[in-house]
């Protein structure tokens, strides 16, 4: 008698082996053709120019981010909308249940509002971003006595020309 994970097991031993055989059966079955166009690069029906290792502007991923992270959380409304919205419940409490509900989704949506509201006061929705200003320090030291510093590290750090 086996136990429950000895079931499981054996469940998963026989995914294992079912898509082996799957796989096995498809290579004896499939036939094998290849040639110079088939081997080819394919790029959304184009021909890839250049390199494929292009950088992208990290605004791309911050806007898609702040999107998706407001698009899902706005699909909790539907639902929401769904249970609170039953005419049984707020005919059962007198109404009570209808303000309850729509309090909590405006408190849902401001707190959303707030959320934007940061993002847009940081700066992530600009799509040119202001550069930022780097913190000066008042020093008595010249100037010229950091550059004789940073040459003498570099002229020490330089591989010798021998």
């Amino acid at each position: 008698m086996l136990s429950d994970f000895g079931v499981l097991l054996l469940f998963i031993l026989g995914a294992f082996a079912f898509i082996a055989v799957v796989l096995f059966a498809a290579r004896l079955l499939r036939p094998n053709r290849p040639n110079v166009e088939k081997n080819s690069t394919y790029e959304s029906g184009e021909e890839p120019i250049g390199n494929a290792n292009v950088q992208f502007n990290i605004r791309f991923y911050v806007v898609a981010l702040v999107f998706v992270l407001f698009d899902v959380e706005l699909v909790f409304l539907f639902p929401w909308a769904t249970v609170f919205g039953q005419a049984s419940l707020i005919r059962a409490t007198n109404g009570l249940w209808g303000w309850f509900a729509l309090t909590e989704a405006f408190l849902f949506v401001a707190i959303l509002g707030l959320g934007l509201a940061y993002v847009w006061a940081k700066g992530y929705l600009d799509w040119v971003k202001p550069q930022p200003k780097l913190p000066t320090a008042p020093t008595h030291v010249p100037p010229h006595l950091y550059d004789r510093v940073n040459d003498k590290y570099r002229s020490a750090s330089a591989p010798s020309q021998a």
